[in-house]
């Protein structure tokens, strides 16, 4: 069975309204929502609230600042927005519409996956009328002959509590996705948005920065075993795939970017 893959669409919804020709089936892992966008400032959210400038200053300070500069930075930036929940979350919406659209368009079963930049809580106010779109998450499903599992979002670091703000991304408590990576049990293909903890699987090149990663999956493919596992979260890794035993680790690529999907047969 021949899958396209895709992650990191950070809005790209005129690739991903294609992304599956040639396919029996779209897995999407992740991140639909053009927050930040790193590559043109005067796009994504951010901007489109606080102007490119704030799209700036905060992808230097990801990638320069140092601790905790970039917690400041965008704290202060919304203290004098009136309301900002409201007005991200109707960012989002419009954003959502545009790329549940895109999906809508493609003519095979996709299974759908939350990133760390997506709100799936929204999801089923867009998913209503799209019976051939599934939202996953922590759970397992069967793909032509294959056991999938899906764990969705990004761990943030042990003892790290998951903070409100502006934003409602999908960082999770370390010990919530634990427990969800160790409920898939084995599977033969492994599907996440954020890498196993490998040092060279996780660094980002043009960030120059150390993604959050999770030392569960990597238990979980030491453990378990599975053909393949698939992922994205790091734009420009140092290593874009590498073998755990006798599983292939795969970062399917950055979307928002390269416009086209990973191809897999399962």
């Amino acid at each position: 069975m021949r899958v396209h893959v895709v992650s990191d669409v950070h809005g790209n919804s005129a690739d991903l309204a294609a992304a599956a020709r040639g396919a029996e089936a779209l897995v999407v892992l992740g991140d639909l929502l053009d927050f930040v966008d790193y590559d043109e400032p005067t796009h994504g959210i951010l901007a489109d609230i606080l102007g490119p400038a704030a799209t700036t200053e905060f992808a230097r300070l990801r990638s320069e600042g140092g601790p905790g500069a970039l917690r400041e930075f965008t704290r202060a930036l919304w203290a004098d927005v009136d309301d900002p929940r409201a007005r991200v979350d109707e960012a989002v919406r419009h954003q959502y519409r545009r790329m549940f659209a895109a999906l809508g368009a493609v003519e095979v079963p996709v299974w759908l996956m939350p990133g760390n930049v997506d709100v799936p809580a929204m999801w089923p106010e867009f998913l209503a009328d799209l019976p051939h779109v599934r939202a996953v998450d922590g759970e397992v499903v069967r793909i032509g002959d294959s056991r999938v599992g899906f764990v969705g979002g990004v761990p943030l670091p042990p003892g790290v509590e998951a903070r409100a703000g502006a934003f409602r991304s999908y960082m999770r408590e370390a010990g919530e996705y634990t427990a969800a990576v160790e409920r898939l049990g084995a599977v033969d293909v492994l599907c996440s948005h954020a890498p196993p903890a490998v040092a060279e699987l996780a660094y980002d090149v043009v960030a120059r920065t150390h993604e959050l990663t999770s030392p569960a999956l990597l238990e979980a493919v030491r453990a378990t075993r599975p053909r393949l596992a698939l992922y994205g979260h790091v734009h420009a890794p140092l290593t874009e795939r590498t073998r755990i035993g006798p599983t292939e680790c795969l970062n399917v690529g950055h979307f928002r970017r390269r416009g086209t999907p990973a191809v897999a047969r399962w």
